[in-house]
């Protein structure tokens, strides 16, 4: 089984680095780009147990260390 996790800022937290990158992006010719949001994206393999008991750690996991839960959310899918 695996864990795939999104990670990104809560709305209204700001995001320096996302900005950096829209900026980037307009110097590069792409005026289109109206906001860039940066997260985090990450794959975690699993042993054994059933899907619910796997959802249950991962999120154990995220509200342990993955997600900063003051400003970050989080969602997750669990595939076989």
């Amino acid at each position: 089984m695996k864990a795939k996790v999104y990670v990104t800022l809560k709305s209204g937290v700001l995001d320096p680095q996302g900005k950096a990158v829209e900026q980037a992006l307009h110097a590069l010719g792409f005026k289109e780009v109206g906001g860039v949001r940066i997260g985090k994206y990450l794959e975690i393999a699993l042993d054994g147990g059933t899907r619910d008991e796997a959802e249950h750690r991962v999120r154990e996991m995220c509200e342990k260390l993955l997600a900063n839960l003051i400003i970050e959310d989080y969602r997750l899918e669990i595939v076989p």
